[in-house]
């Protein structure tokens, strides 16, 4: 059993042992994220008061880590830093026991429906199952609200200590503008919610209403889902709508009944789920950073790495870990686990007690909430210009169109290559199936190695060759392809020289996916 790490509120000075690197790292993430995903170098050196080396530096650490990329002079992020807030999610287990629950009642309804938790004074999403509409929800995993201005918030607050309500009457007075949410509009300091008047009477009735304290026209109803062991809120489900379907008498006698049977369901999931047996942490990641050190020298910020892998330590059936076990699982010393640990504590990221260390919903503000909303298409783009720059040649990703006819395939991205005579599809374009590599790829119709050619079917001199890009299940979802002209290159150059640079750019994507599509909804397109 470890001894909790000595605590020291973000606001104050860090601890003697903190990782100021780690510090840094962490604070470029979250610039990153509250911009939305995309900053150049210089806004990073203003948002986070760092120096132009030091921003430097630490992008290209993140780089290397797969978690940015450089577009440009800008810093953007990528699908792998999810791996960061899935540690939490799987961790906390609550998304994969409740998601489907929370789904099912978004169909019936044919409303959104929200999972949120409690964070310090806030609460943060970890689950959107959101209606697509002209005017719909906007909210994204990850994201943060003030508890005042939400439902779940005063049944959050009914459990808070009088320090809990020091804290937020603090932080009320510090930013009465709301400044500190990026999620929301900014709130008008003058406006009276009565947010203590409001907890007591969730208190009694035992669920909690927003009648547009967010923005005019949203509302919302909220009952809390109770841990079955200790009965306090595990996390709030919620139903959203606008005052143009719902009004919030209407949310009141209408869906609030169903929303209760649907927690009743979700706590008896909780009560009947089973402990998990944990699965294998990351492996190898201590030796990789020490091999990506001596491969970059000083533009890799070794201290950082390590520090980010102690996050990856944590996941389903790991939820608290000791110091031991978090050495173990990254191959890291135990002093260096413990630095990382309390730095991690001092910023929010991680709380310890008597049982060990446990991730804290802070963790999904590095990086979650501009990605939980993303398309395979988004995240296929970077990857599909790659490797038309490396080929010279057009690339493409396309995915099956629904419906009972001939199968047909769109386009959902393309990239396009610096050539006079290049292939122009354009994205959106359907064509048969059966006449391209794409649709062949996608209907299971490949070569034993794993790969659909066509020649000249479609049009005379165009070549293709293709491959599947699958999900987490194993379904292809997608196909990959690169195209040239019968003029430049044979079927069997098509295979020796194209197949291994398409193969890895699917594999690629193919990732990108697996790790977006954990614990969100990815579209095709």
């Amino acid at each position: 059993m470890t001894a909790p790490l000595p605590s020291s509120p973000a606001a104050h000075e860090p601890p003697a042992e903190a990782v100021t690197p780690l510090i840094r790292g962490v604070a470029v993430l979250e610039a990153l994220t509250e911009a939305g995903g995309t900053l150049s170098a210089s806004a990073l050196e203003r948002r986070t008061g760092l120096a132009r080396s030091t921003v430097d530096r630490i992008t290209a650490t993140l780089s290397r880590m797969g978690y940015v990329r450089a577009d440009g002079r800008d810093a953007v992020l990528t699908p792998r830093v999810m791996a960061l807030g899935n540690a939490y999610l799987a961790a906390l287990r609550l998304p994969a026991l409740l998601d489907a629950h929370a789904d099912a009642l978004a169909d019936e309804l044919d409303e959104s429906v929200s999972l949120a938790v409690a964070d310090r004074d806030g609460i943060r999403f970890i689950h959107q199952a959101t209606r697509r509409r002209a005017m719909s929800v906007s909210f994204r995993i990850g994201d943060l609200l003030p508890a005042e201005r939400t439902a779940p918030g005063p049944l959050f607050a009914a459990e808070w200590t009088e320090r809990d309500w020091a804290a937020w009457r603090a932080r009320r007075a510090a930013d009465p503008s709301d400044a500190g949410f990026p999620a929301v509009p900014p709130r008008n300091p003058a406006a009276d919610d009565d947010f203590e008047a409001r907890t007591e009477e969730t208190r009694r009735t035992g669920w909690a209403l927003d009648d547009q304290l967010i923005e005019p026209g949203l509302v919302a109803v909220s009952v809390p889902v109770r841990d079955p062991g200790t009965g306090r809120v595990a996390c709030v489900a919620s139903v959203v709508s606008h005052t143009s379907r719902h009004t919030a008498a209407d949310l009141r006698e209408t869906l609030l009944p169903r929303l209760r049977t649907a927690v009743t369901a979700m706590e008896a999931e909780l009560r009947e789920a089973r402990p998990v047996e944990p699965g294998p942490p990351p492996a190898g990641l201590a030796v990789w950073t020490t091999a990506s050190k001596h491969e970059l020298g000083r533009d890799f910020v070794e201290s950082l790495a390590r520090g980010l892998t102690v996050l990856t330590a944590f996941g389903e059936g790991r939820s608290a870990l000791t110091l031991t076990d978090v050495a173990k699982a990254t191959g890291l010393a135990r002093a260096t686990a413990r630095r990382a640990l309390i730095t991690y504590e001092h910023l929010g990221l991680v709380t310890a007690d008597a049982g060990g260390f446990t991730l804290t919903p802070r963790v999904l503000s590095l990086g979650y909430p501009p990605l939980s909303r993303t398309t395979l298409a988004r995240l296929a783009a970077p990857r599909l210009r790659a490797l038309a720059d490396r080929l010279h040649e057009p690339t493409a990703l396309a995915v099956r169109v629904p419906g009972a006819g001939p199968a047909e395939i769109q386009y959902v991205a393309v990239a396009a290559a610096s050539r006079v005579l290049t292939v122009d599809i354009t994205v959106g374009t359907r064509l048969p199936a059966s006449r391209t590599a794409l649709g062949r790829a996608l209907l299971g119709l490949a070569e034993p190695g794993g790969y659909a050619l066509a020649d000249e079917e479609l049009e005379s001199g165009l070549r293709s060759i293709a491959v599947p890009v699958r999900d987490r299940t194993g379904r292809p979802v997608a196909a990959l392809n690169v195209a040239t002209h019968a003029a430049r290159r044979t079927l069997a150059e098509c295979v020796s020289e194209v197949l291994p640079a398409l193969h890895a750019t699917a594999a690629q994507v193919q990732d990108d996916l697996h790790i977006a599509s954990r614990f969100t909804h990815v579209p095709l397109s």
